[in-house]
Order: C-alpha cells, then sequence, then structure tokens
C-alpha cells in the first residue's frame, strides 16, 4: 500500500514518482520571523532525524513556492479549517501549507508517515522517499481525546509525556488528566499541603479482585505531580498540539481528600484513602467550607492548565450520607429543593458559576444530568449514548466515551489468556465502528457532538508498558473514527495500513498489543461430524501457528496455510491459535472449542395452560454474584412482558429472577447474546448457556446451544451493584439472519 495512512486523510490524490530526501534536503518555513514557525521547524528536523536518522537543516531564508530538495511549512489563509492542511509531495519538494500552526504540525504527522525506504542496509545506508501526493485534510470532531487514571496507579512525568507524543503522532488534541481519585491525590495544592501528604498516599493495594474476603498486598503505596511538574507537562503537550484538562472529582471519589480535611465530609470519620476499587459512600458534604476549600483547589488549578475546560467528575456519588446529613438537608430546604439529586445538581451548578465568572467551563460526566444540568456544562456520556443524546437535545455540547466502545480498560482477547482487567470485551473492531453521532439526533442536535474520547481506567493497570498494551492500537482505530470523514473510515483500508503503524511503534518499543488470529471468536456447536476452521491474522506478514489438543502455540507448531477441516464428536477439538511477526514477537493466543451436538428434547406441556410473559422476582440486595440471591425473600413479585430492568424500585444494589418458558419455532442450534451491567446468567433448562455473572461495566456474552421445537424452560438471573445497569437478551438461529422477536415466545404457566 503506497499510502498506509491512519487516520485517513479527508482527500487523497495520488502522483507520479516520489520525493527523494538526501542530506542536502532542506526544511523551510514562510516567515521566519515568527517563533512558533521555526519552533515547528525545529520539531521538523528532529521528527525526520528520529524516522531516517539524517539531520537535515533549516534554511535561513523565506520558504518559496516551488523550492527544490526542500520540504516547506507554509502558513496561509487559503487553508479554511483551523486544524487543515494540504500536503503536496511531488518529485521537487514537499510543501505542507495551512492557516494555523496546528495544521501544519498535523501535516507533519502524515510527512512522518508517508516516509518510504528503498534500499536495505542501516537507516542511513537507504535512500528515502515520499511518494508523490496530494492531501487535502481537516478533521471531523474538534474534540479527539485519551484519558489517563492517575489516581488508582502514578506514573511518572516521562511517561506521560510519551502518551502525549502517541496521542500527536495520530492526531489526537486532547489529554483529560484524572488526577484525583478515593485512591489517591495525585497533584499539589499549596494551601492544602495534606491532600499529598496524607492523601496521596494508601496503605496497600487491593490485590487482584479479593473484594470479599478482602486481600491486601502490604505494600505502602504513593505518588503525585508537583505544580512544576505538572507546567512541565502543560507545556510539552502544547508544543504537540494538545491541550491538557484536568480532573478534580467532585462530589464523590474524594476520599483521599476526606483523610487528608475529615472536616470536609458529613461525618466525623476519619477516613483513610481507599485500598480497595470501586464506589465509596463518604462525599464532600455541602458545607460552605467545602466550597471554599474546592475554589481555592481550582484557583490553582487554574493557575496550572490554561486550557479552556475544567473536568470535575460528578460521577458516581452516592447520597446515603446526604440522606442521613442535617447540614445536606438544611441546604435542601433552603435552596427549595426536591431531593437529594437536585443538591448534586445545586453543588455542581455553584462549582460552574465559579468556574464561568474566570471564562472556564465545566465538563462532567453524565450523572450531572440527574437533578438538572448546569447552565453551560458540557456531558461526557459513558454509560452509553443515551446521556450525550439528551445533553444534545437540551442544547449542550457533548463528548461520546461510552463503555461499549472506547473504555481502553476492557479486554482485548479471551480472559484467558489476557492481562487481568476490569472486564468487558472490546476488541478492535468494535473501536473502529464507533460512530460518535447517534442516528437519533437532528443536524442541529449532532452539532454538539464535539467529539469523542478513549478512557484508561488504571485499577488493573500498574505499569507504564500496561498502558501502551491497553491503549495501542485501540487507539489508532478511535484516531480515525475522531478525525476521518464518516465516508472515508473503511476496515479493510484500515487494517492494511495498521502494519506500517506498528512498525513505526516498534521504532519506538512500544508495547502495543498484537492483534488477535481471527475465526476463533467463540466456541461453536454442529450437528455435522466435521467443521471447518479459517484462520485470519490482522498483519499481513504474521505467521499463524495453531494446535489441535489445547496447547499454546509455539514458533515450531503447525503453520496455517489455508482452510482446516476438523473432524469432531461430542467430545469436541479445542483449536488454538498465535499469529508470530518477523521480530519476533507475537499476539496472544485465540481458543475456540468445536464440538458435535445434539438437540435438547423440548418439554410437554399444554399451549392452553400457559400466559404471555414470564414471572419475576425483584430483589433488594448488595450481593457480587446472581448466586447471592438464592434463598432470599423477593421484594415483589410479577409478570414481565419482555426481560428488562423496568421492574426494579431503585437504582442500586437489587436483583431480578426470571422464570418461565421459551418457545422455539424450529429444530436448530440457537446463539443467545446478554448484555448486562452487572452480572448476568442465563439457563436452558438445566444447562448454562451463558455465564455473564460479577460485578462489570454493559458488556454482551454470547452462547449457543441446539433446542428442539417446542417449549423449553428458561430463566435469567441478574443483580445490580453501583452505577451503570443494563439488561437485555437476543436470540437467533445459527443459520439465519438477525434477531428473533422475543416478545411472543416467553410464556408462564398461568395458575
Amino acid at each position: 500500500m503506497d499510502y498506509p495512512l491512519i487516520p485517513a486523510p479527508a482527500h487523497l490524490e495520488p502522483g507520479g514518482g516520489a520525493f527523494t530526501i538526501t542530506p542536502s534536503t532542506t526544511i523551510r518555513i514562510s516567515d521566519p520571523d515568527d517563533a512558533e514557525l521555526r519552533a515547528l521547524g525545529a520539531y521538523a528536523v528532529g521528527l525526520l532525524q528520529e524516522s531516517i536518522g539524517v539531520e537535515l537543516q533549516r534554511a535561513s531564508e523565506a520558504a518559496r513556492s516551488g523550492a527544490e530538495a526542500a520540504i516547506a511549512l507554509t502558513l496561509s489563509p487559503e487553508i479554511e479549517a483551523a486544524e487543515g492542511y494540504r500536503l503536496r509531495a511531488t518529485p521537487r519538494s514537499v510543501q505542507i501549507t495551512a492557516s494555523a500552526h496546528a495544521g501544519l504540525f498535523y501535516g507533519l504527522q502524515t510527512l512522518a508517515q508517508l516516509l518510504q525506504r528503498q534500499g536495505g542496509g542501516s537507516s542511513t545506508e537507504s535512500v528515502w522517499e515520499v511518494p508523490a501526493v496530494t492531501i487535502e485534510d481537516e478533521p471531523r470532531f474538534s474534540y479527539r481525546g485519551m484519558h489517563l487514571d492517575v489516581g488508582r496507579h502514578f506514573f511518572p512525568v516521562s511517561f506521560i509525556k510519551r502518551y502525549i507524543d502517541l496521542m500527536a503522532m495520530y492526531k489526537m488534541n486532547t489529554f483529560h488528566w484524572h488526577l484525583t481519585e478515593d485512591q489517591g491525590w495525585r497533584i499539589e495544592i499549596e494551601k492544602y499541603p495534606r491532600l499529598t501528604e496524607v492523601g496521596a498516599c494508601r496503605d496497600e493495594t487491593i490485590l487482584e479482585k479479593n473484594f470479599d474476603p478482602y486481600i491486601g498486598d502490604g505494600v505502602r503505596y504513593c505518588g503525585f505531580y508537583t505544580q512544576d511538574e505538572v507546567r512541565e507537562v502543560v507545556a510539552y503537550a502544547a508544543s504537540r498540539y494538545v491541550d491538557v484538562i484536568p480532573e478534580i472529582e467532585l462530589p464523590g471519589h474524594s476520599t483521599a481528600a476526606l483523610a487528608a480535611y475529615p472536616e470536609l465530609a458529613c461525618t466525623d470519620g476519619p477516613f483513610e484513602v481507599s485500598t480497595r476499587w470501586g464506589v465509596h459512600e463518604d462525599i464532600y458534604c455541602p458545607k460552605e467550607e467545602t466550597f471554599a476549600f474546592l475554589e481555592d483547589v481550582l484557583i490553582e488549578v487554574m493557575e496550572l492548565f490554561p486550557s479552556r475546560y475544567i473536568h470535575i467528575g460528578g460521577d458516581e456519588a452516592p447520597k446515603r450520607r446526604w440522606e442521613e446529613s442535617e447540614v445536606a438537608q438544611a441546604v435542601i430546604r433552603r435552596e427549595g429543593l426536591a431531593d437529594e439529586g437536585e443538591l448534586q445538581s445545586y453543588f455542581i451548578k455553584r462549582i460552574e458559576s465559579f468556574l464561568l465568572a474566570r471564562d472556564r467551563r465545566l465538563i462532567g460526566w453524565d450523572e450531572t444530568l440527574e437533578g438538572g444540568l448546569a447552565p453551560q456544562a458540557t456531558v461526557m456520556s459513558w454509560r452509553g449514548m443515551a446521556g450525550g443524546i439528551e445533553a444534545a437535545r437540551q442544547g449542550h455540547d457533548v463528548i461520546m466515551t461510552p463503555t461499549s466502545h472506547v473504555y481502553f480498560d476492557y479486554y482485548q482477547g479471551p480472559r484467558a489468556y489476557e492481562p487481568l482487567a476490569i472486564g468487558g470485551f472490546t476488541p478492535l473492531e468494535k473501536v473502529y465502528e464507533f460512530e460518535p453521532v447517534p442516528d437519533e439526533l437532528t443536524a442541529q442536535e449532532a452539532e454538539h457532538v464535539l467529539g469523542a474520547q478513549g478512557n484508561v481506567w488504571t485499577e488493573y493497570i500498574k505499569t507504564p508498558d500496561h498502558v501502551e498494551y491497553m491503549a495501542l492500537p485501540r487507539m489508532l482505530a478511535l484516531a480515525e473514527v475522531v478525525w476521518s470523514p464518516k465516508e472515508v473510515r473503511d476496515w479493510d483500508r484500515f487494517a492494511a495500513a495498521l502494519p506500517a503503524q506498528l512498525k513505526r511503534l516498534d521504532a519506538m518499543e512500544v508495547n502495543y498489543r498484537i492483534p488477535n488470529v481471527t475465526g476463533l471468536e467463540r466456541d461453536l456447536i454442529t450437528l455435522g461430524d466435521s467443521v471447518t476452521i479459517t484462520l485470519a491474522a490482522l498483519v499481513p506478514d504474521a505467521e499463524i501457528r495453531y494446535t489441535t489438543d489445547g496447547a499454546d502455540p509455539t514458533g515450531e507448531s503447525t503453520l496455517y496455510t489455508g482452510p482446516v477441516q476438523l473432524p469432531i464428536d461430542e467430545a469436541g477439538v479445542a483449536v488454538t491459535a498465535r499469529a508470530f511477526l518477523s521480530n519476533g514477537r507475537a499476539s496472544t493466543p485465540s481458543a475456540a472449542r468445536f464440538a458435535k451436538t445434539s438437540l435438547r428434547p423440548s418439554v410437554q406441556i399444554d399451549s392452553a395452560d400457559l400466559a404471555t410473559g414470564l414471572r419475576y422476582s425483584y430483589f433488594e440486595a448488595d450481593v457480587r454474584s446472581v448466586d447471592g440471591l438464592a434463598g432470599r425473600s423477593p421484594i415483589h413479585e410479577g409478570i414481565a412482558q419482555s426481560i428488562l430492568l423496568e421492574y426494579a424500585e431503585r437504582d442500586e444494589y437489587y436483583g431480578l429472577v426470571f422464570n418461565g418458558y421459551i418457545r422455539v419455532p424450529n429444530d436448530a442450534i440457537y446463539t443467545f447474546s446478554l448484555t448486562s451491567d452487572d452480572g448476568s446468567r442465563l439457563l436452558i433448562g438445566d444447562a448454562t448457556v451463558i455465564d455473564h455473572d460479577g460485578p462489570h461495566a454493559a458488556t454482551e456474552r454470547s452462547g449457543m446451544i441446539a433446542l428442539q421445537a417446542g417449549y423449553h424452560p428458561i430463566t435469567v438471573l441478574f443483580f445490580q451493584a453501583s452505577g451503570g445497569k443494563a439488561l437485555a437478551l437476543e436470540m437467533r438461529a445459527a443459520d439465519g439472519e438477525g434477531s428473533l422477536d422475543l416478545s411472543n415466545r416467553l410464556f408462564h404457566e398461568d395458575h
């Protein structure tokens, strides 16, 4: 591929020939008196030296049209988009033109990707060319973000800069720095030294997911950024045309601050910096001392961060302490508020007024919609797209960052072979298919969608290498989503461009994740005696090696050369495959079991004894597994016409169990898909088809079962802990297209 560019440019017209870079090639700028332009010229020298190993010279005279043997950076009003650019490469020269410095910077990123090495030997012995091309390019969205949580685990300034470099390489322009958490306060505030003296350290950290019983690692964990270090990061990011948005969490996720200053709570404490992940009951109390503290903190934060936006969190703030607090209840009465939800809205609106008075804008997670959104707030929609849709319809700006597509702390492959993660499943392809503008919005409402962001929460991510593994190459897929026009995006083109980008990351020694072998995404059952296995690697020059005995493939395992037909019986065959690169690295294994099955008999029941819908039982309990619902007495019971959450009476800490029969139309193998947040389980008769148990965000899991036509017992169990919630069941025939309508297939015994 001659133009393996990520993100794909808006318009590309191939040319003839190529521009050859030689030691006499110069870097020229249109205005030598422009200090920022001179800095870009110096940056171009360094960028090309890293790529080709040759330090080019900067010409002292201004760039002129048609100058030979030159790479010219020209500011010109003829390019309308503020971040847009035009790159024209001919055999004579390379011209990058933009109306603003940022556009020239992005043009340089494209130039670096266009470089092609001709010949062998070392980089200095090779000939480097830029294929002739004309590119007219500009971003689809103004907000192109990546997030990093340094509250759960702390990362040094050197890595923060590297993270910003990786973002900038792919034209991402906003770094969301999550600086405060229950588990650590990471930014120096001079007026409140205990925030880092106390709040920056926790006694230990929970080991893996040992919540109950709790097991900690016994190792004290500390870290924070001085104000000088923050200034250093902000200045570095600015040189890469990346805005840094700080997040100071309020009113929830504030345990570390309360440990330092317990008088800001609604109870007496004492408090400790949390050693566990999750949502914590103690939050800031809405007293005047709290607002004075937060305003003081934000004054220092705003002095450090020139960004237009300040992120205040606003998510996952339990209201129990406010319900029990006379201080909070007095504020509700004084302000004429309806409840604690409106009290949170009042809290955030006060902070917004403070920020607006200083010409800053507030961003909050989508919980800020609850109780009434602050007048000029921008919403980050993370619990799906619904919050963003609602905010846009109210006339508020929105940044889409749903768990479904852009939570990069989620698993990328089979859990058995991946590092421990918080849950979920977001492979590279799913990131790429993300569309930030929902179809439900009108054209006018859609203008409020500023862009999208990838989030890296670090409960289970402890090291810079692990951050890179989780973020890349998924960040590249998101970069194309937020930069490239929707009509230009094409998965096959992206996949073909990816290997060239991975080689660039190799040169930087980035610990990116090698994409899995495809064709083994799920276990498969069949009524036949054999199955044909078709495998593929996203990296074209990778070797695929596989085994059929359950062992992890090595470089000596069977080489895949084409579709493989395997005989199978009821015991099944376990196929495992890995992609091996020429540099010695290999993907994590992909694995699936293929087995012969038989139809599960339907039950004999008179349809006259059945009525539509399933029986359901509703429980109120704080559990971490659907097994925790066993033996409990339901709060109420009823008939559900569909498997939904509308039968719950509160938002958190409850469970639902649905029981009855499902009518199957034909003898066939059926695939069921269960989406839930938190845990769920599907049983057909006594067979567990899907086990999606445990606390997790909204994710889908699928299972297959062969069913005889007729009625089969069905049970769906679900529990909701805290935070987001979701429950949905789909059914489809393995040899059919689309989902089957469940509304007329669910029944219960009418007696």
